[in-house]
């Protein structure tokens, strides 16, 4: 498939001028490879030129080969005392950080942001698109639980938490100025950008690698769930329901702060095997009859890795879910990849569970229905986006136009 710098290509000559546009990628921070980091590297294959950008870049050097080896350029949280343990801490900081970049000599800024990275400092002639995986969710419709589960509920620290919280909001929402175009990794989050920003957005679902999770025609008698254990994934509901399911096996893969009180709450069907690497979580999710997700995400990339290994998926039907599952009561033929349960309750997933043994869902409309969500249809989607951005910038009235 040709890169976006290909399609670039072809736009400048019908412009005729040999100049290719300068881009930047700007990331929240750089610390672990998970699914916005995956949305970077994919940019990356769009722009293999483009310099990399981040508050902070502590990545570990056996994840770099992901993002083709590139080290981004950092703020000043970089340097501060335990930023590599306690950059989360710096928070407050952040938006004069990001602000304190100097993007001046780029045509197109990308901002891969679900914190500040959307609030770069950029020019009137410079095209700024926002790949927005969320607004900053502790700031806005989670701030009550944000504050409860850290202990800011009360108190004065309570009064100090939610005082810079305010101009958090402030903040992020005077820097959506700065954006041209919004694009967002569900239409759930789209409609989160329009209430909170007053900006529509296109959606364009993140990648996943269908080419490394593939279906291997092998099936065994469990089911299977895997996130990091913290209290929103609601991982202890799904062991809790396999208590009314005696006869069914649970594995359990994960780990965070919230194992040991899971743990606790598992009987003789359940086993837990920890934290695993890709490989062996490929091999599960090739395996397993269903894959169980209790979780209320923006997008949430387990279930579709889940399907592209042909792997139906029991799922809670609110945010993402909806959009990347296909429930059987929803379905027409053998379209259906899954069952949807709309209560976080232990008795809801396992009637989910009752209900799915009944179906017959083919592990065929899962694979298919998956590449829907692959490298492939992201790079296609993004690259046409990003050329139309750069033609309908050219239209515009600018000193220093992006299209040349």
């Amino acid at each position: 498939m040709p890169t976006a710098d290909t399609q670039f290509d072809e736009t400048r000559t019908a412009h005729r001028s040999p100049i290719p546009p300068r881009v930047a990628i700007v990331h929240d921070w750089l610390v672990t490879y998970a699914g916005s980091e995956r949305v970077v590297a994919a940019l990356l294959t769009l722009f293999p030129g483009a310099d990399l950008f981040s508050l902070v870049d502590f990545l570990p050097e056996s994840e770099r080969p992901r993002l083709f080896g590139k080290v981004a350029r950092t703020s000043f949280v970089q340097k501060l005392p335990f930023a590599r343990r306690r950059y989360r801490s710096y928070f407050p900081l952040m938006p004069l950080a990001v602000e304190q970049f100097d993007l001046s000599a780029y045509d197109i800024i990308i901002s891969s942001s679900h914190a500040v990275a959307k609030g770069v400092i950029t020019g009137p002639d410079q095209l700024h698109i926002c790949y927005c995986h969320t607004p900053v969710r502790y700031a806005w419709d989670l701030q009550h639980r944000y504050l409860k589960e850290s202990g800011l509920d009360r108190g004065l620290k309570s009064i100090l938490a939610r005082l810079m919280l305010h101009y958090i909001r402030i903040w992020d929402v005077r820097t959506t100025n700065g954006v041209d175009h919004f694009v967002t990794n569900s239409n759930y989050v789209a409609r989160r950008v329009r209430r909170i920003y007053g900006r529509d957005a296109t959606t364009i679902y993140p990648p996943v690698d269908t080419n490394y999770f593939t279906p291997d025609g092998t099936r065994e008698k469990f089911y299977l769930t895997a996130s990091r254990m913290v209290p929103y994934k609601r991982m202890d509901l799904i062991v809790e329901a396999f208590r009314h399911l005696p006869n069914q096996k649970l594995i359990v893969i994960g780990d965070g702060p919230e194992r040991s009180k899971i743990e606790k709450l598992g009987g003789p069907n359940v086993q837990f095997l920890g934290y695993q690497p890709d490989e062996v979580m490929r091999q599960y999710l090739q395996r397993a009859q269903a894959f169980i997700f209790a979780a209320e995400e923006d997008f949430g990339i387990l279930p579709v890795e889940a399907q592209a290994c042909g792997t139906p998926v029991i799922a809670y039907g609110k945010g993402g879910a909806l959009e990347t599952v296909v429930d059987i009561d929803n379905a027409t033929g053998a379209d259906a990849t899954g069952v949807l349960f709309y209560q976080q309750e232990p008795e809801a997933i396992a009637n989910a569970v009752a209900r799915f043994e009944a179906a017959n869902i083919a592990p065929a409309a899962c694979r298919a229905w998956a590449e829907n969500f692959s490298l492939a249809q992201f790079q296609a989607a993004m690259s046409e986006l990003v050329a139309n951005a750069i033609v309908a910038a050219g239209r515009t009235a600018s000193a220093r136009a992006v299209v040349r």
